[in-house]
Formats: structure tokens, C-alpha cells, sequence
């Protein structure tokens, strides 16, 4: 895109890295000026100064009606005549400049309609009513929502406010946010008339959530030079640094990357595949980053090489060739068109190593995943134009919305105040990767990289997953601190009570504002709750143990004292074997116990057994459940009502937000266990019961 001001900031220097961008010549915004001052057109013929914006937006929608933007021109020229910027040229140059950003982007007519008209409602004596009756109600609406970012100052107790109520505009409709981007570009281009220290903060506010929300947006255009004229003004002498090593490298004789280039040419020539090389030079933030990274560079790092195609088959065949006659650098290699990142980015990444070892870096990708990679949302048209196939409801439908911005919109309903809005905001935007993760009726959720199985809840269930209880992550058993991949699955186990809540451990383990605000919510509602569950005191809760008898079992030895092992507390039809102890008791086993291993191996005799008949039986039971309220009496009673015993309970301190239960039982009969074990299981939180299974360290 091209650069419509010199940024005072800057003396002698254009807008950074836009003088080595091969586009159309630089627009003399000076000039523009002058002729917006001429007065509105004749009726055959656009002035000098909206003509600009028609060529760069013919360029990309050739059919388009140009009629709003003569009469959205000729209103916003009438409006502002008069009023002034504060770096002395007539205020109509904002309009057009942010416009003509817009089109050479790609934006279709009805937001460069607007864009025309963003200051008149805030400014001048137009009012929305006038633009409704002028240019219809999506006009009004996108100015609207223009108008409400600009009515609060950017003062530094303004900025949460400001924001949120950006985001809530954005969220109604992208092309909000799409000009409001256009307009900070444009008034960071001309920054240099204010003071250092307003320059310094509104750079700030800049980098910490406008370029971040670009990114978001998909519109590297804008977010790559937003990002360099933060940098000339936040860090002037690293910029003048790295200014001098992009001129240095412009002065070279033969460029190594030019060299790559030809020769890439040349082998999908001979593949017949029709593909353009070109050269993309890296903006300035790029080159600075690339030095930290490596330090002393070479030819090939002040830019990448960009293969652009026709069809999607098309990069994979090309990848193929460069992988095949050139040497791959296998580490580098990213394909963002199978899995396209949250702001719509598509194209393939690799890397190939040059004879002399340096290493350039290709961009592989079709001309309309190169449109959307520069313009991002900017370049899909009118989201809202009705389809065949649209709903007739009255609803607004956003194809475009990203599913972070969703999020958003989520979270910041539920903020309690701007200053946590403000600070959740920046702590979702400093996410620069977000993931995808598998839900098992096949549906998905975006989250931010680090996310944890709590976020998945929260994301998935809203303030529902305050009931949630742990998870299944790839089909194993997870706690909800699991940190979740690229490519999970994810299934969310929910319990039924729905007075549970959260433990204050979970907010060391959520990563997105919208747990991090629901959890907070919750905790602040329910001070006095116990956040650990009542099924995991702190210390362990211990009734009586009580040695198992030996009821039913019949060993081969007159007159000895037996009894059942409380390792392993065998019960019918366990497969038995014993062993004779001190005192002449004989100890029952299960034979899968480790204990007759240990004993066999030391020699020790075993004993026969076998089950006798009688009415009563001991075991013990372990119960592995997630930590909620209630959940020790929910167990007891299922006990109960299976006419079961409890002889003693042990209950574990919790190991995160895990508990384990141990049950010793006194059953009426063998048969009872399986049904009492199914039983266990079904209570909410508990996701496995299993006979106990102790390390036998000593004789039993």
C-alpha cells in the first residue's frame, strides 16, 4: 500500500519500509488537499482527489457503482471545509487517506462509503439520520460505530473504555474495526506534529492492542507498517540502526536472494508449473527481529522469497520441486493451508539452503490466499450480503468473525469493569498462536497456546463448567491443568450438582479471560464456600481400620487362625492361595496380589484354600473421583442403598483436584460386588472404582 504523508517524526525519511514496496507512486496527500478545496465535482467526472481512491478500488472490484463515493466525496468535502489538522493541511486528506487505504486493500464500496463519512457525525453538522436517508442503513451503521470508538479520548483512564467499546462494535460488524485501524495508521503516518510524549503513548497503546487486534484481523499491510512506526518512534535507535543496514543491503551489487529467485524460476519452468517468484523484502521490525535472532546478517535475511500459484494443488506441487532440486531446511517447514491460522492465513512455509550455507526462506501460496494474507478480513467482501441460503430472521451473520473475537466478545459481557476488561484484553492479545482442539460430537474450539482443559470448559460450557469435574483428553483421563495441543480431543466431564463451583487452584491453570472472569465471579460470590471440596480435606479423614476375617475361606491346615490379606482383601470367586504367619495365622490372598509374588520368590510355603459357604464378606474398594461438593455423602449413600457395610473409609488429601477413596466393606453376599462397583461409579465425579492393590513391604 502506499504511503500518503512523510512522518514528521522523521525527517527526510518516508513511512518505514513503504518506499520499498513496489505499489503505485506515493500519493501527495499535500496536493489531495488543494483539490478537495476546489468544491465537488462536475457531473461527468469524479474530482482529483476521491479519483485516486476510484483507481485503487476499480483495481479490485471492476463492477462496483461508484455512485456513494461521488456522493459520500462531495458531503464529506462540504462538511470538513473549513477545519483544519493539526499539521496544517485540510482535514478532508484524513477521510480520503484512511479511504484510500481501505481500497487499495481491497474493501468493498459500503466501507469506503463510510470511510469517507467516518468523522462527519463526530465533527461537523451531519447527522446519522442524514446518512441513513443518504446512503442506507449499513452506511449508518458502520459510521455509528465508527462514531462511538471516537467519543471517549484516549487519555490513559479512557483507553479500557475506549476499547471496550470497540470491541463490542467490532463484534457487530468487522469493517468497524477495519477503518478504525485504516484511521490509526494514517494518523500515526503524521504523528511527528505532536508532542514527544503523546507521540510515545499513543504508540503504546498502538503496539500493546491495535497491532495485536490487526494481526487478529488477518491485515498484515496494516500491522506491519503500524508495527514499524512504532518502532521509529518507541525505539529510534535501533530503527536508525537497522535503516542503515536495510540501505547497506539495497546498495549491494547482486542480491543473493535475486539469485534464488532466477533459479526457482527456472526449475518450475521445467516442471511446467506457471508460478510468479518474487522477492518479499522484510519491513523493518522483521529485519530487527532476524538480527537479535542471529545476529551479523547476510544477504538472504532482509527478505523472503513468495511463489504464488493458481490453485491449492498448485503449492503442494512446487513444494515438491524446491524440495527435490534444492536442499530443504526440513525444520522450517509449516503448512498453514491444511490448518490455516485463527486470522484466516493460509500458505506453506520452507526453507532451502543456498551453497555457501546461508539459508532462504519461502512463502508458498495461491494469488487469493495472498490477497486475504495482506488484507485479511478487508478483502472478503461484504460479510453480510445476503446469500440464496440465508436465513430471512433478521440476523446479523459474520462468516468473517474469527473465533477469538468471539471469545471476546464473550468475556468482556462479563467483565466486571473496564480496568479488568483492559487488563484481560491485553493478556488475550499478547497470545500470538491460538489452537484447536477436538470436541467428540466433531465440533471444535479455538483457544489461545497454554490453554488448559479449564479453559476448554469455560469456552465450551460458559458458566456451566462450573460443574465441571476433570476430562478425557485423547481418550485418557486428564486433569483439568492439562495443557491442550494443536489437534486434541477434547470430551469435558460434567457433574450434575448444580451448586459446585470451582477451587481457587483452577485459576492458576486457566489462560483465557473468559474462565479467568467466570472463576473470579464465582470465588467472589461465594466467599465463605469452602473452595476445596468436602471430599478432599486437608488432612486424611480415617475411620478404624478393622483386619478382615476370614469369612468363607477354608485352609488346608487344622486349627490354624485364618484371615484374609488386607492388601489385596480377596472375596469369592477370587482365585486364593495362603501362607502361614507368625502366631499360626494363615493369611488369604488373591493370586494377583504382590505379596505372593514376593513370598514365593522367598521361599515361603504356600497353603491351600478354597471358599467355603457363607453369607457375609469383606473388601476393600478404591475410588478415583474429581474433587466437588458433596461427593463423600453422594458415595456413602450409593453404598448404602446397595445394603453394603462401611467398616472404615479413608479419604486422601487432594492431588490436583483429584481424590482418592478408600473403602473397606462389608458385603452381604459375593455377588453384590459387581453391581456395588457399578453403583460408585455412576455417582458424579467419580470416574473409576478398582479393588484395592497395596506394595507389600513387610510379611503380612
Amino acid at each position: 500500500m502506499s504511503a500518503e504523508a512523510t512522518n514528521p517524526a522523521m525527517p527526510g525519511s518516508t513511512t518505514p519500509g513503504v518506499h520499498r514496496r513496489r505499489t503505485r507512486p506515493r500519493i501527495d496527500l499535500r496536493r489531495l488537499g488543494r483539490a478537495a478545496l476546489l468544491g465537488p465535482a462536475t457531473r461527468d467526472r469524479l474530482p482529483d482527489a476521491i479519483g485516486h481512491v476510484v483507481e485503487a478500488h476499480r483495481a479490485h472490484h471492476p463492477e462496483a457503482d461508484l455512485d456513494p463515493l461521488h456522493r459520500a466525496y462531495v458531503l464529506a468535502e462540504s462538511s470538513h471545509r473549513g477545519q483544519m489538522r493539526k499539521s496544517g493541511e485540510p482535514y478532508i486528506t484524513h477521510p480520503l487517506a484512511v479511504t484510500l487505504i481501505l481500497a487499495e486493500l481491497g474493501a468493498e464500496t459500503t466501507t469506503l462509503t463510510a470511510s469517507l463519512l467516518h468523522d462527519t457525525v463526530e465533527d461537523t453538522e451531519v447527522t446519522l439520520d442524514q446518512v441513513r436517508d443518504q446512503f442506507g442503513d449499513e452506511v449508518c451503521f458502520l459510521v455509528d460505530g465508527v462514531t462511538k470508538l471516537e467519543k471517549v479520548d484516549y487519555g490513559a483512564a479512557a483507553e479500557p473504555e475506549t476499547f471496550r467499546k470497540m470491541l463490542v462494535a467490532t463484534g457487530n460488524d468487522v469493517r468497524v474495526m477495519s477503518i478504525k485501524l485504516a484511521d490509526r495508521l494514517h494518523n500515526m503516518r503524521t504523528l511527528g506534529v505532536m508532542r514527544p510524549e503523546k507521540q510515545e503513548r499513543i504508540a503504546k497503546v498502538t503496539r500493546d492492542v491495535l497491532i495485536p487486534l490487526a494481526e487478529r484481523l488477518g491485515v498484515q499491510a496494516l500491522k506491519t507498517e503500524l508495527e514499524d512506526l512504532v518502532f521509529a518512534i518507541l525505539h529510534r535507535e535501533e530503527y536508525a540502526r537497522v535503516s542503515r543496514l536495510i540501505m547497506d543491503d539495497a546498495a549491494r551489487a547482486k542480491s543473493p536472494l535475486a539469485d534464488t529467485a532466477e533459479a526457482m524460476r527456472a526449475v518450475l519452468r521445467d516442471a511446467d508449473i506457471a508460478a510468479e517468484v518474487l522477492i518479499r523484502p522484510r519491513h523493518f521490525v522483521s529485519v530487527h527481529r532476524v538480527c537479535r535472532k542471529r545476529g551479523e546478517l547476510r544477504g538472504v535475511d532482509f527478505g523472503r522469497l513468495l511463489v504464488l500459484v493458481q490453485e491449492d494443488a498448485d503449492c503442494y506441487a512446487v513444494l515438491g520441486e524446491l524440495h527435490t532440486c534444492f536442499t530443504p531446511v526440513v525444520s522450517e517447514f509449516k503448512d498453514f493451508i491444511a490448518v490455516p491460522k485463527f486470522n484466516l492465513y493460509q500458505s506453506l512455509h520452507t526453507a532451502v539452503a543456498r551453497t555457501d550455507g546461508s539459508v532462504v526462506e519461502v512463502l508458498i501460496r495461491t494469488h487469493q490466499m495472498h490477497k486475504v494474507a495482506e488484507a485479511g478480513v478487508v478483502a472478503l467482501g461484504n460479510p453480510y450480503a445476503p446469500g440464496a441460503d440465508d436465513p430471512l430472521d433478521g440476523e446479523r451473520a459474520d462468516p468473517t468473525r474469527p473465533g477469538w473475537l468471539s471469545r471476546l466478545l464473550d468475556w468482556q459481557r462479563a467483565a466486571p469493569d473496564s480496568d479488568t476488561f483492559w487488563s484481560t484484553l491485553r493478556e488475550d492479545l499478547a497470545q500470538d498462536r491460538e489452537v484447536t482442539v477436538y470436541r467428540l460430537d466433531g465440533g471444535t474450539l479455538g483457544l489461545p497456546a497454554g490453554a488448559s482443559c479449564v479453559d476448554a470448559a469455560y469456552a465450551q460450557y460458559g458458566e456451566d463448567a462450573h460443574a465441571c469435574m476433570g476430562a478425557r483428553v485423547n481418550g485418557r483421563l486428564a486433569t483439568l491443568s492439562t495443557v491442550l495441543h494443536d489437534g486434541d480431543t477434547v470430551q469435558l466431564l460434567m457433574g450434575q450438582d448444580t451448586a459446585s463451583g470451582p477451587s481457587k487452584e483452577w485459576l492458576d491453570h486457566a489462560r483465557t479471560p473468559a474462565a479467568r472472569i467466570a472463576i473470579g465471579r464465582w470465588l467472589a460470590a461465594h466467599p465463605e464456600d469452602p473452595q476445596t471440596p468436602e471430599t478432599a480435606p486437608r488432612a486424611p479423614v480415617t475411620a478404624p481400620a478393622v483386619r478382615p476375617a476370614a469369612a468363607g475361606a477354608v485352609v488346608d491346615r487344622a486349627g490354624a487362625s485364618v484371615r484374609l490379606a488386607g492388601c489385596c482383601t480377596p472375596v469369592p470367586p477370587d482365585d486364593v492361595t495362603a501362607f502361614a504367619v507368625r502366631g499360626g495365622v494363615v493369611t488369604v490372598h488373591r493370586v494377583a496380589c504382590s505379596a505372593v509374588a514376593r513370598m514365593k520368590s522367598a521361599g515361603r510355603a504356600e497353603v491351600g484354600v478354597r471358599w467355603g459357604d457363607t453369607s457375609e464378606y469383606r473388601v476393600t474398594l478404591v475410588a478415583e473421583s474429581f474433587g466437588r461438593p458433596h461427593l463423600l455423602a453422594d458415595l456413602t449413600e450409593a453404598i448404602a442403598q446397595e445394603g453394603v457395610a462401611i467398616v472404615s473409609a479413608t479419604v486422601e488429601p487432594p492431588t490436583q483436584q483429584q481424590v482418592r477413596h478408600t473403602y473397606t466393606l462389608q458385603l452381604p453376599d459375593a455377588a453384590s460386588l459387581p453391581g456395588l462397583m457399578r453403583a460408585m461409579r455412576n455417582v458424579a465425579g467419580v470416574y473409576d472404582v478398582n479393588r484395592a492393590q497395596y506394595s507389600a513391604t513387610a510379611a503380612p
